[in-house]
Formats: C-alpha cells, structure tokens, sequence
C-alpha cells in the first residue's frame, strides 16, 4: 500500500502530525486520522495509528509516572471503557461512508472548538463536578478516541477547570489516554483490521514518528506558536468537511 506515493504522503503527514503532538504542539494530534482517511477507509487509518500512539505512550507514561491523578483516572476510566465499546459497535454498523461521514464531523467540531479556545473562550464547567459528570466525560472521550483518536476534548471540558498542576495534569492525561489505547486493540482486532500489512506499514512508521517528536520538542520553541495551531485547526475544519461531503 505504500507504494502509492498519495498514500506514503498522507501516511508520513499524519504520523509527522502524532509526533509534532507528542513534541509539544498538543492538540494537533486529532488532525492525523482525518489525513491518513483521504487515502484510506476510516477505521483503517485509526488501525495503522494506533500502534505507533503506543509506541509514544511509553514515553510519556514513564516520564510523568509520578505525577498522574489516580481519583480522576479511576472515575473516567469505566466510562472511556464504555465509549470505546460503543465506537467498536459504530465501526461494525455502519458502512465506510458512514465512518467517514462521522469523522469528518468530530474533526470539524475538534477545530471549532480548539480555535473557540484559542481565541479566548473559557470552558465552563465546575472545579468540583460530581463524578457522574466525569465518567460521562470518558464515556464521550473514549468513543472519539476510538473512532478518531480525538478523546481530548472531552477529557480537558471536565479535568481543566480542576486546575491541576501542570505536570499533574500532563501526567494523568497521558496515563489515561495510555490505558484507552492499550483497551482499543480488542476492538480494532475484532473489526479485523490489525492485519499483517496494516500492522507492518505501522512498524515502517515508527521512527518517523520518534524523528517527529524531537522535532517537535526543538520547533515549539521557534514557531509562531498561535499562528502555527490557527492553521491547523482550520485545516481540521477544511477536511472534516471534505470527509462528510465525500461520504455523501
């Protein structure tokens, strides 16, 4: 499949993408799938990334294992378990123009709100919302993590307004986002798509994907930050809409 030039060229796009996310440029990260599924079917493109997501998870868990919120964790986990499962049962029912079609929508939303945010626009939420509200909160993360890898979101409108300390809040979104990750393969095996030739184009990917990363660490103190994630989230908005006008 990487034989196709368009295809290696989203592929190595979206993975630079996942990289420069990991780097420092958070937030980015939700533009890879909708890339990667111009080329491909959409629950594909999420099998081909996921591995790779993994791979840079360990990282990330291993530096900031001391500094994760067990209590927050705990809370969203059973709901992101649930959301995951219902992305599985989205995935096994509707028809690849559907996926497409929800796709296209989560990154358009994605963008929407990320520039609403970046703008100035506030979350409102309370510093001290009761648990229901968190597990609904990974309920909503997981399933757009599994359809998009996108859990973000979610995850920020009910952990941000708690106003954890910076390493604290960096470590439990990476320790739950892990464990989401890991509860994903079950799904994506089901669906049938860890097959050897998506798993081995994800294994090529890999060290892009670390390359990416150093690269994000050393352009996040050099780029025109604002402006760099302005054109991203409206390249989001721009391909979401590709995505649903092709599903239709």
């Amino acid at each position: 499949m990487l034989s196709d030039p368009l295809v290696l060229a989203a592929a190595c796009l979206a993975v630079i993408i996942i990289g420069l996310a990991k780097g420092g440029f958070s937030g980015i990260g939700a533009l890879a799938t909708p890339v990667l599924a111009m080329v491909m079917p959409p629950v594909q493109a999420a099998a081909v990334l996921l591995p790779i997501l993994i791979v840079q998870d360990v990282v990330s868990v291993w530096a900031f294992r001391k500094t994760w919120n067990r209590r927050i964790v705990a809370i969203m986990l059973p709901g992101a378990l649930a959301g995951i499962a219902l992305g599985w049962a989205f995935a096994e029912i509707l028809p690849v123009a559907g996926m497409m079609a929800m796709l296209g929508l989560i990154s358009m939303m994605f963008g929407v709100w990320r520039l609403w945010v970046e703008r100035g626009g506030r979350i409102v939420a309370a510093a001290h919302a009761p648990d229901w509200a968190g597990v609904l909160a990974g309920v909503a993360a997981g399933f757009t993590s599994q359809v998009a890898h996108a859990g973000g979101p979610p995850f920020q409108i009910y952990v941000a307004p708690k106003k954890l300390p910076h390493e604290e809040f960096v470590g439990t979104t990476s320790v739950l986002f892990a464990i989401i990750n890991w509860a994903k393969v079950p799904a994506y095996i089901a669906l049938g798509e860890f097959t050897t030739e998506n798993l081995g184009i994800s294994a090529m990917l890999v060290p892009l994907a670390i390359v990416s990363t150093a690269a994000g660490v050393w352009l996040i103190r050099r780029l025109d930050a604002p402006r760099f994630y302005t054109i991203v989230y409206l390249l989001m908005i721009g391909l979401g809409l590709k995505l649903i006008v092709d599903a239709f």
